[in-house]
């Protein structure tokens, strides 16, 4: 790839595979949101273009025309767990993806990929395959679902080359704080007891950075109309991510196991299964996670010493 488009270029995977593009030598036209305090977060390089716009003007949004060899889709509207079941906020989403699309389509973008979600299979038990049973059960995973279903069908009437992710559980740099990893590592970092379940769960991590690296290869790869699952295709019981976490901040601080109740819809086995994104781009995680966490540390002090030096 030479060229490319990314929505929600301040997203955790948006400017994972950004900072890999560029890398590349990949040139980046980055849209992001008007005034977004994020900005900040992506990279200078001559190589990047940063283009302000809300997903609400899509279908008016002007870029240049070019040989754009993938348009990347990532941005999404209420992504907070608050905001997931807001059926008419998600609704709202499916079109967004559908004028990204036409958007793609304008420029000249040869190919068009799209950011759905795990949520999409619902209650899933065990090693999941893009074939397995959609059932969502969030308005988020549905309308992630919908929003798929509707763009492959659109992208095929106009010719467009179409790829539909679903992700699995991500960690690593620029997370947003409301995850598990985040919480527990928050907790860890102010000497505070994390609360959480038995953790004998299984869930299947993968670093941001590995999952950017699969979004660019299905950028080059990627077969028309297919939906891959983007994990790392190995799942690990919760205590062992936790436990290494509490390790990498201070193997002497407790953590509070078992002091949460499992919800009553607890899914305690979910895996990727990616047969499909090896086989057709040859994709293998990398990143270890102890690795991934001591990154993701250094990050967050970072992170903090400048808020509060702002303060």
């Amino acid at each position: 790839m030479k060229n490319i488009i990314v929505s929600g270029a301040t997203s955790m995977l948006g400017l994972a595979l950004i900072e890999q593009c560029a890398a590349a030598g990949v040139s980046i036209q980055a849209l992001i949101r008007r005034g977004s305090g994020k900005r900040a977060r992506i990279p200078r390089s001559p190589l990047i273009r940063v283009i302000e716009g809300d997903l609400d003007e899509y279908g008016s949004l002007r870029l240049p025309a070019g040989d754009y060899d993938a348009f990347y889709h990532f941005a999404w509207s209420h992504t907070d767990n608050a905001s997931r079941d807001l059926a008419e906020a998600q609704a709202r989403n499916i079109g967004y993806t559908l004028d990204a699309l036409k958007l793609a389509e304008k420029c000249g973008a040869k190919k068009f990929i799209g950011a759905g979600s795990q949520a999409e299979y619902g209650l899933a038990q065990g090693a999941v395959s893009p074939l397995a049973k959609v059932a969502p059960v969030s308005a988020y995973g549905t309308a992630k679902y919908a929003a798929g279903r509707l763009a492959g069908i659109a992208a095929r009437q106009t010719g467009t080359r179409f790829v539909w992710t679903r992700v699995f559980s991500t960690y690593g740099v620029n997370d947003m704080d409301s995850t598990m990893i985040m919480y527990c590592l928050e907790k860890l970092l102010r000497g505070e007891l994390p609360i959480l379940t038995k953790c004998e769960q299984k869930w299947d991590y993968l670093h941001c950075r590995d999952a950017a690296r699969a979004f660019f290869l299905l950028g080059d790869r990627g077969k028309d109309q297919e939906i891959y699952n983007i994990g790392g295709g190995v799942a690990r019981p919760l205590r062992y991510y936790v436990e290494t976490l509490r390790d990498c901040v201070d193997p002497a601080l407790p953590l509070g196991i078992g002091r949460r109740e499992y919800a009553a819809d607890q899914i305690m086995y979910l895996c990727a299964d990616i047969e499909g994104l090896v086989r057709d781009t040859a994709f293998q995680p990398e990143i270890e996670f102890g690795a991934g966490v001591k990154e993701l540390i250094e990050w967050y002090k970072t992170r903090n010493n400048a808020r509060n030096d702002e303060r």
